[in-house]
């Protein structure tokens, strides 16, 4: 398959806008899967786990490759809830276009702006879908004046609806104005047939007129954001916008004119020019290819973001997208990869998850760069500086795979026999392979800036990783037995290895496996998941809050560290003042300075001790053991006497600084959450009486339909089963969601209160 006929694309939404569904339709319709699958039935591709079918939600990213037309798609369905963005982060570090789904009824929702951030940061295209055209509450006019104001994009409307609500059976292209229209409404209609005609002028008046201004609208917005559409509209078709060609012509479309204009002249001369007037058709492909070339642009510089309408569980409006997704996505050969051109044609690729299989053990999945993959290869991974060999090559297919000979750049892999890979490393062919690339990248920067990359650029060429959440709660886990003890630690590891967010940690004082996770939910499926994969019956102890501590004071301390081990005595001596400090600066969740006289008389290897005291102090607080942030150290003498090893450095800098934090005056952080609900006027004061006990903050309560949104800030501590007693305010009716918004100080009464209750006194 050639690169330019390959699109990566994710499908990433807020929970429940039809990410899964629209996934099974385009599965369906290309010809992969030969019934539809429904998530109420839990019979999808790719929501195979337990626990998927089961709630009904995605839980873990799932990898498909399919084709369409003339174009391979490689596509991964993403989760929509907050607990599991993790799954988005790490898909869409990898992909090269996205579809964001929405809920037309609804716009852009609270996991719509995480998602859209995400896309955001790597730079990626998208293309916007409005789901659920078919619901009563839905409308074309709010979904875009959301995507706007909500998302700061620049919506391309590309396609109008034919009805609303119920009464919604079809869409106008309108860059052809072709009317598709699906009128099937028996048991047994799949959508895969549908009417598809060009707009005349004996249709629907209103349809027209309202096309006809869309269109319009769309050719001025297209002219404002691409300058080569501008001149061409304003040089000779400003009187007449449908006949605007957009570029160059292609080599099809002057194929296609010679073979109309030779076949109108041999059979039925005169039927065939009723039927198809070359002339129009010629004009319309050449206007079209052009008009599409110039969104295509727009698109690929992130100036707008195409709009596409439909209802996926109603089968209307799925094959359109996938036109689009070729259309208006890039190829991997349009994605700008830096380090990836030092490579040339050598292998290199990205790891960005890791499967357990029972029978195949670790399964990795790589998005393949440059280069090609064979089986029964020898790989060489720069992170782990280490050699594999990789046994087998598979094309994922969800949770069923195709082995495969080969598989070439642009491409998503799966591999078998990879063991120490995990998310994040850059894998090559060969250490020689890596050598080779970082020379050529040391002699480019040479040319270019005429100076030299430093020895840690050059020794190797990493591809960026996948940035990884801190959790926000934690739990213990403890075996129904210690005869259990190693296979629930084997269990961990390797959830740990397919889950980066979830850390597990021994606590220093009781001995407990701490089971560290990103929400409720992520805690209670990895709980799940280790009582069905790997038959462990585990108790998990009471959720608690992942709290951060601060100071309000700076202080300055000294230390002196006097000790003999064996016949060496070890002396140091050191001064430093810890402040507080403000992280917006640099984003960073502390900052270590020296003075100037200090940093000029320690060696490098002296300073590298110092770093890891003071980082090793920022570990853990002094009012609870949380980790300190907002902290900043300044080391003011620093003093070795020779014989000194290194270690003695770090334990008396560590000393130093947990001597100042505790002079300091401790500040308990607590996280603090943006809370989004969506609920009936009828039970609005209910839900804002029960979020003031809750020492929730509400930020704006703004109207959709019906319903009303309410926005707030709450701390974490305060949301344990809330969406229990949401059900039980709204009599059901109401829906939420959570994601971190900051830490922020605890008030002294909350704080005391925290103290105590950590202390055993209430």
């Amino acid at each position: 398959m050639l690169t330019f006929r390959i699109r990566n694309i994710g499908i990433m939404a807020h929970i429940d806008a039809g990410k899964t569904t629209t996934t099974e339709r385009m599965l369906y319709y290309s010809g992969y899967t030969r019934a539809l699958g429904d998530v109420d039935d839990g019979d999808t591709v790719t929501d195979y786990m337990a626990q998927e079918r089961e709630r009904g939600i995605t839980i873990q990213s799932a990898a498909v490759t399919f084709d369409w037309k003339e174009y391979r798609i490689n596509l991964i369905d993403t989760p929509g809830h907050v607990d599991f963005t993790l799954e988005v982060e790490r898909a869409l570090r990898v992909l090269d276009g996205a579809v964001a789904v929405f809920d037309a009824s609804a716009g852009v929702e609270a996991q719509t702006l995480t998602v859209w951030r995400q896309a955001d940061k790597h730079k990626i295209p998208c293309v916007c879908f409005l789901n659920k055209m078919d619901k009563p509450g839905a409308s074309l006019s709010y979904s875009l004046e959301s995507i706007k104001t909500k998302l700061k994009a620049n919506p391309v409307l590309l396609q109008i609806p034919i009805g609303s609500g119920k009464g919604f059976i079809g869409l106008v292209d309108l860059i052809t104005k072709q009317r598709m229209v699906w009128q099937g409404k028996s048991w047994a209609d799949d959508g895969r047939l549908f009417e598809s005609r060009v707009l005349e002028p004996t249709d629907d008046p209103e349809l027209l007129e309202e096309v006809d201004q869309a269109r319009g609208g769309l050719i001025e917005q297209v002219a404002d954001l691409d300058d080569e559409f501008a001149e061409l509209l304003l040089g000779k078709y400003s009187d007449n916008f449908d006949a605007v060609p957009a570029g160059k012509v292609s080599l099809n479309c002057t194929i296609l004119a010679e073979w109309l204009c030779a076949l109108q002249h041999v059979v039925f001369p005169s039927i065939f020019f009723f039927l198809f007037n070359p002339k129009t058709l010629i004009g319309n492909a050449r206007s079209c290819f052009q008009f599409q070339e110039a969104v295509r642009r727009v698109t690929l510089a992130r100036k707008g973001v195409p709009v596409l309408c439909g209802s996926s569980l109603k089968n209307k409006g799925v094959q359109p997208l996938l036109d689009a997704i070729t259309a208006y996505l890039p190829a991997p050969n349009e994605r700008n990869h830096d380090l990836v051109r030092w490579y040339k044609d050598d292998l290199c690729a990205l790891a960005f998850k890791v499967v357990h299989d029972k029978q195949r053990g670790p399964l990795v999945f790589l998005r393949i760069y440059s280069g090609t993959m064979k089986p029964q290869s020898a790989i060489y991974n720069i992170n782990r500086n280490g050699t594999e060999r990789m046994s087998r090559l598979l094309l994922p297919f969800a949770d069923q795979h195709v082995e495969i000979p080969s598989l070439s750049a642009g491409n998503i892999a799966l591999t078998v026999g990879l063991k120490q890979t995990v998310t994040g490393d850059t894998i090559v062919s060969s250490k020689a392979s890596a050598a080779a690339a970082a020379r050529r990248a040391q002699k480019g920067a040479e040319e270019k800036r005429g100076s030299a990359l430093s020895n840690r650029e050059s020794s190797s060429l990493v591809l960026a990783g996948v940035e990884v959440p801190d959790p926000v709660f934690f739990c213990s886990i403890e075996p129904p037995t210690m005869s259990k003890q190693a296979d629930l630690e084997h269990a961990l590891n390797c959830l740990q290895r397919e889950d980066p967010s979830l850390k597990v940690r021994t606590d220093p004082d009781s001995g407990q496996t701490i089971l560290c996770g990103m929400g409720e939910l992520h805690i209670e499926i990895l709980h799940d998941r280790i009582k069905r994969e790997y038959n462990i019956e585990t108790h998990l102890g009471p959720l608690q809050v992942a709290y951060r501590e601060t100071i309000l004071q700076s202080v300055t301390t000294t230390e002196t560290l006097d000790r003999t081990l064996g016949e060496k005595r070890h002396i140091v001596n050191a001064e430093l003042t810890v402040s507080p400090w403000s992280e917006s600066a640099t984003g960073t969740s502390y900052y270590i300075a020296y003075e100037e006289e200090v940093e000029a008389q320690i060696s490098a290897e002296v300073r590298e001790a110092v770093d890891s005291g003071v980082q090793s102090g920022y570990l853990q607080g002094p009012l609870l053991g949380y980790p300190v942030q907002g902290v900043s150290t300044v080391i003011r003498s620093v003093h070795v006497e020779p014989g000194t090893s290194l270690a003695m450095v770090s334990a008396c800098i560590s000393r130093c600084m947990l001597k100042a934090l505790q002079q300091a005056s401790g500040q308990v952080l607590e996280p603090v959450m943006a809370l989004e609900v969506t609920v009936g006027e009828e039970y609005l004061s209910s839900v804002l009486g029960d979020l003031a006990q809750r020492r929730g903050c509400v930020r704006d309560i703004q109207s959709r339909h019906d319903n009303k949104v309410l926005l707030a800030t709450v701390p974490l501590a305060e949301m344990m089963g809330y969406s229990t007693v949401l059900r039980t305010l709204s009599s059901g009716t109401a829906t939420f969601s959570l994601e971190l918004a900051s830490y922020e100080p605890m008030n002294p009464q909350a704080q005391t209160s925290l103290l105590n209750k950590m202390a055993g006194l209430s």
